[in-house]
């Protein structure tokens, strides 16, 4: 309840800065990031917790210099602009180094933060269960013993020793060092105890088993709007970067009458810091145990292509340190999201194998779940079954796991042929 009189704290101001080279096309000309693109992505980052940005600019950058990464004239010239629109905090979009971080305050006069520092602060808001909260909280302290160097005056102070052979004592660094150290050794041990409860719900799937489907994607490129629209769930979805953080799993009936699960997971983005990386791979290995990944596409994006070479990368990452099988391309459905925007499904160009949708107006949505199926059944055997018509149980058991293609009732037998993942047919068949 807001109190009569009271005046709410000015919104932080903020200055986005780009230094830009020119990157290596990683998938042909089609994935260079135009600078603009990178430019709105880094304001949308910043407005999404909360920060004004009264001050933009993309500075070339011919060359990383060691001190500032900028040139002086470029730190000179920018730092008369913030100072111009009384910015208190300047996000730098590239990966600074503390000695970078600590000129570039001093030369601007305001807090700097990079681009991982960033995203660190929007996953540190947005968590909400306690596994995202362990992972956020690791991130943060991994990135910030990376900050402690021998550059802040507070760092230098002695600590007493203990005894008469405690030497010149510890220093407020090495202390600090110490206590991040041995709070990440804890919330490692933490987050392997997540990581073997999440096993045993996955294996517990298994048992059941139901097949899995994941949704992996950009962030804001309308994973959440499409949860909800496959599996009428009220998952929270806003037109807002990184909106989602933990996973979200619901039941979904596909047209053969199969039952799924299906799976939201943290939106990817470029350059995602390496700590996120490791610190959510309980996460990512949801992904990791799907049967069929879709992966979903903002259509309507300007660099729409980009993004899903940035996507690619990161799964292409995690299934060369064996996170994810290698065979992920071929459980992989792309959909292109948000055709709405583009004039409805039949404007959107296809590619290869990929649906298109709009999970807004539904349209699309039909066609996506008969991919699904299809592509399921793509990894299925077909079996056939005589069984009395007193095993009712086994007969709605197939029926609730496979695809029955063909069934004959006679006097003393159903005679059935079902499609089946090889793991419902193993199992069915050992029960029997």
């Amino acid at each position: 309840m807001a109190v009569p009189g009271a005046t709410r704290p000015a919104p932080t101001r903020a200055a986005v800065i780009l230094p830009w080279e020119k990157p290596h096309a990683r998938d042909g000309a089609e994935a260079s990031r135009a600078a603009e693109a990178r430019l709105a992505e880094a304001v949308g980052l910043a407005a999404s917790i909360g920060l004004v940005v009264v001050h933009q600019a993309i500075v070339p950058l011919r060359m990383r210099r060691p001190s500032t990464m900028l040139g002086e004239g470029q730190v000179s010239a920018q730092g008369a602009a913030m100072a111009e629109h009384e910015v208190t905090v300047a996000i730098v979009d590239a990966q600074l180094s503390p000695v970078q971080q600590r000129n570039l305050e001093r030369g601007w006069g305001c807090k700097v933060i990079d681009r991982t520092g960033l995203i660190l602060d929007i996953f540190g808001e947005r968590a909400r269960t306690a596994e995202g909260t362990l992972q956020v909280e690791l991130a943060h302290l991994e990135y910030q013993r990376s900050r402690l160097v021998r550059s802040w005056t507070h760092l230098e102070r002695q600590r007493g020793g203990f005894g008469f052979l405690g030497g010149p004592g510890e220093t407020q660094i090495e202390a600090d060092r110490r206590l991040i150290g041995e709070r990440i050794v804890k919330l490692k041990r933490e987050l392997e105890h997540v990581r073997r409860t999440r096993g045993l719900h996955r294996s517990a799937r298994r048992r059941v088993p139901f097949p899995v489907v994941a949704l992996v994607g950009y962030t804001n490129a309308g994973k959440s709007t499409l949860f909800n629209a496959l599996t009428g769930a009220e998952v929270t979805a806003r037109d807002q970067l990184f909106a989602t953080l933990d996973p979200t799993m619901r039941g979904l009936r596909l047209p053969s009458g199969r039952r799924a699960i299906l799976s939201d997971t943290v939106g990817f983005i470029s350059e995602l810091p390496t700590e996120l990386v490791a610190a959510f791979r309980a996460t990512l290995e949801e992904v990791a145990e799907a049967d069929v990944i879709l992966h979903v596409r903002d259509a309507a994006h300007p660099d729409s292509a980009a993004q899903r070479v940035d996507v690619v990368a990161v799964l292409e990452g995690l299934a060369a340190e064996g996170t994810l099988d290698q065979d992920w391309p071929g459980r992989t459905i792309e959909v292109l999201n948000k055709a709405d925007l583009l004039g409805g499904v039949g404007s959107v160009p296809e590619r290869g194998g990929s649906v298109a949708v709009s999970a807004i107006t539904g349209e699309g949505l039909g066609a996506l779940l008969a991919a699904i199926d299809a592509r399921m059944a793509a990894g299925m055997e077909l079996a056939s079954y005589d069984l009395a018509p007193t095993e009712g149980a086994r007969i709605a058991w197939l029926h609730e796991h496979g695809e029955v293609v063909e069934r004959q009732d006679n006097a003393d037998s159903i005679h059935m042929k079902v499609r089946l993942l090889p793991a419902d047919r193993a199992r069915f068949e050992r029960l029997g």
